[in-house]
């Protein structure tokens, strides 16, 4: 059975959860190394793309693990998709590939040459790409955002068509466009992180709306494909001078329309408790509502208590059961 702490409940009315303890029940000897990404498939089964000896984790709802794959095919995890006929997208940062997959891990697709990046800020696909998402009509959209600024647009064979964006803060214009999402009406909605924004554009790139008061969204997952609900994972100040400043993250919000309806702040401040976030990187949430956070806490530490060492156990992926309203 799932083990809870009663006393810790994130959230308020609508959206409330309680953060269950060790839930994930690795086998002997297996390790998890960072979560940028998770992803959920049809039979609720949870897909853990981490940067460890197995990249790709299969686990049930209650933690067991049932698969795992990857190890041939990816160097740097960072964006998983599952699309609606089961197969699963998997962006990876350290290759600057694009590799679709049975969810067993049979490879069907894969775009970008491996290990052969476009040149930096040329906004030509790929360099260190993010996330992918798909169109009602199955086109392909890539973020290009650690080593670019662009979103990138192929047909469901994998042919490239388009591409849009530059580096900068203005409409159109990214500052690490990090996750991406589609709607059924074709909207498409990228999380511009260092601009702490979201973008909403049609499927042709023609900037539509932004979404503003988001610090450094990172995570984004996307509920529902009409009047979709958000669920989008904050990171934490990185800067010396305001890595302390209150409000500002790691923490969850969740948004609709453009405005918010909810958030999940981490309990009593940054940390590595059972309540608590450090970099909500990578969220899924499952046909029961409960919510999956995978978290680059290795990465993010250093950087929100320097000089305090690494916990011996750092948590990197959490999961969240969903709470009536209260």
């Amino acid at each position: 059975m799932e083990t809870l702490e009663q006393n810790i409940v994130l959230g308020t009315g609508t959206y409330r959860y309680e953060p269950l303890a060790d839930w994930a029940k690795l086998p002997p000897g297996w390790t998890l190394g960072e979560v940028p990404s998770v992803a959920i498939d049809a039979r609720d089964r949870v897909y853990v793309f981490n940067r460890g000896e197995r990249p790709l984790i299969v686990f049930d709802r209650e933690g067991n693990v049932l698969d795992s794959w990857g190890e041939d095919l990816f160097s740097k995890p960072h964006g998983l998709h599952i699309g609606p006929d089961q197969t699963i997208y998997c962006t990876d940062e350290g290759t600057h590939t694009v590799t679709r997959c049975t969810l067993d891990g049979r490879v069907l697709l894969r775009i970008g040459t491996p290990d052969q990046p476009s040149p930096r800020m040329s906004n030509r696909p790929f360099n260190r790409c993010t996330h992918t998402a798909l169109a009602p009509n199955g086109d392909i959209y890539v973020s290009d955002g650690y080593g670019n600024a662009a979103i990138h647009k192929y047909d469901p064979d994998g042919r490239y068509l388009m591409s849009w964006g530059t580096c900068g803060s203005g409409p159109g214009e990214f500052n690490l466009p990090h996750k991406i999402a589609c709607d059924d009406d074709g909207w498409v909605y990228v999380v511009d992180r260092e601009n702490h924004r979201v973008q909403v554009f049609d499927g042709n790139g023609r900037y539509e709306t932004q979404w503003n008061n988001l610090h450094r969204p990172g995570g984004m997952c996307m509920v529902g494909r009409t009047d979709p609900l958000f669920f989008l994972g904050e990171l934490p100040p990185h800067l010396a001078h305001n890595r302390d400043y209150p409000n500002l993250g790691p923490r969850i919000s969740i948004v609709q329309n453009g405005r918010l309806v909810g958030r999940l702040d981490s309990h009593e401040g940054a940390g590595n408790g059972l309540g608590q976030f450090t970099s909500p990187h990578g969220l899924a949430v499952d046909s029961h509502g409960d919510l999956y956070v995978g978290q680059v806490t290795r990465s993010t530490w250093p950087l929100l208590f320097p000089g305090r060492p690494l916990p011996e156990q750092p948590t990197m992926l959490k999961k969240l059961r969903r709470l009536p309203e209260a």
